[in-house]
């Protein structure tokens, strides 16, 4: 009984992480923006390259966010949005 009692706090972690995972949306990909001389693009599902967009190093400055105006999704990350032809094709 002892033993059964020391493992219940794993037990409850794992369930738990279980639960988290198997009732998570499925599908739903993360929105992506990035903004270019103050216009907002939406870049959700989009690859970056060379006809599309880059993330270039900069200094104080974000590259994706996950809405207009919104949150840096990498705010430890110093890059700049960097528009290649991805806002002529929306």
């Amino acid at each position: 009984m002892n033993k059964l009692m020391k493992s219940l706090p794993a037990l409850a972690l794992v369930l738990a992480a279980t639960f988290a995972f198997a009732f998570s949306p499925k599908g739903e990909s993360l929105s992506q923006f990035g903004e270019d001389s103050g216009q907002w693009i939406d870049v959700t599902g989009v690859t970056p390259g060379p006809s599309t967009y880059t993330c270039d190093a900069a200094v104080d400055a974000h590259c994706l966010y996950d809405a207009p105006n919104g949150n840096p999704l990498s705010p430890d990350e110093d890059k700049m949005f960097v528009n290649r032809g991805i806002a002529d094709r929306k």
